[in-house]
């Protein structure tokens, strides 16, 4: 009875690992912006956020997300809703190919990000430097849309992987 009660355990924390994942990245904002390479950086939680809402969006839900948000603005220090605006926008976006699209593929959904990181970063950098008058570097911003792009299809793999797992534990 003991080894049924751990394993649903295990499940369940699983289940929520893209939730953790997410919260964690946020609190440590984890987009290796800060490492003080010039001209690196790629958004972790734009990838993490786009691949769990378009391939399972159980696992990552609106509320959690909006959450990390907030959490990521007071880290960041930027107004606080901007951060869950774009995660949802993202959201948006991803929903909306879920529903169109009738079979999977890897070169639309790449297509796509692409699109959304353009459309993401440009209502950021709009909102920051139209109306806060928070000065904003173009250049970083174009960037981190250009490695956060080409770091998809890694992230992509390892997390087909991960769902895999969580998918074959979850029908045993």
């Amino acid at each position: 009875m003991s080894s049924l009660e751990k394993n649903s355990f295990i499940k369940s924390i699983q289940f929520y690992v893209p939730s953790l994942i997410l919260l964690f990245s946020v609190f440590n904002e984890f987009d290796l912006n800060y490492l003080n390479i010039e001209y690196f950086s790629f958004n972790f939680v734009y990838i993490l956020i786009f691949y769990w809402t378009l391939k399972n969006p159980l696992h990552l839900s609106y509320g959690i997300i909006f959450l990390s948000g907030l959490v990521n603005d007071v880290v960041i220090g930027i107004p606080i809703g901007l951060s869950s605006f774009c995660y949802l926008l993202i959201c948006t976006v991803t929903a909306y190919l879920r529903n169109i699209t009738l079979s999977p593929n890897f070169i639309n959904d790449w297509i796509t990000l692409l699109f959304t990181l353009l459309l993401v970063n440009s209502v950021e950098v709009i909102f920051l430097d139209l109306i806060f008058s928070i000065h904003v570097d173009y250049t970083k911003f174009f960037v981190n849309t250009g490695f956060t792009f080409l770091f998809y299809p890694i992230f992509l793999i390892i997390f087909n992987n991960f769902e895999k797992k969580i998918r074959i534990r979850k029908n045993d």
